[in-house]
């Protein structure tokens, strides 16, 4: 693999995590990437980085959750930060999104910016531009990414409830 190729990039991290929710259950890449809004060479490329890096086996069959679990808790927040921006219409995420919306009480509401979303709140840039529409109807993947988003901008509190959420889905 060319070392241009081999940096992670935010769009992988949202294809192991649909591969993950499938727990451990068989999935084609063909309908997974049309389910992400990938093309199939995005979806290619995607296995193969995450194959470098250490975070799917070699079949590019199988997420190894340990591995992905310790990026998203100690590498994601530094690779793909995230801080609030403008009032905006979208799908609620991070604190303001399943699960988290359960166990923390705040008045500030973070979306992913969506024009058919029906909250609003700072915008938060997902880490794929199709993720708004590939949710919608993937509530595992869903509370998967809210959880992430947590991790990438919430402070100490936030981060420790959903790395221990992320950890109870993934490890489990």
């Amino acid at each position: 693999m060319k070392n241009e190729q081999s940096s992670m990039r935010p769009q992988d991290v949202v294809v192991l995590l649909k591969i993950a929710s499938h727990q451990g259950e068989p999935w084609l890449q063909t309908p997974t990437a049309q389910q992400l809004g990938l093309s199939q060479s995005e979806m290619s490329k995607s296995l193969n980085r995450s194959k470098y890096a250490g975070l799917i086996d070699d079949s590019g069959r199988k997420v190894r959750r340990l591995a992905l679990v310790d990026f998203i808790q100690f590498g994601l927040p530094y690779a793909f930060p995230q801080r609030p921006g403008s009032i905006v219409r979208g799908v609620p995420t991070a604190h303001s999104a399943p699960p988290l919306n359960e166990q923390i009480q705040s008045d500030d509401n973070y979306v992913w910016p969506y024009a058919k979303g029906k909250a609003r709140g700072q915008s938060i840039t997902p880490l794929y531009k199709s993720v708004p529409e590939a949710v919608s109807n993937d509530p595992v993947l869903y509370e998967l990414l809210a959880l992430v988003d947590a991790i990438r901008l919430g402070n100490a509190r936030e981060k420790k409830i959903a790395i221990s959420e992320i950890k109870h889905r993934l490890l489990n």
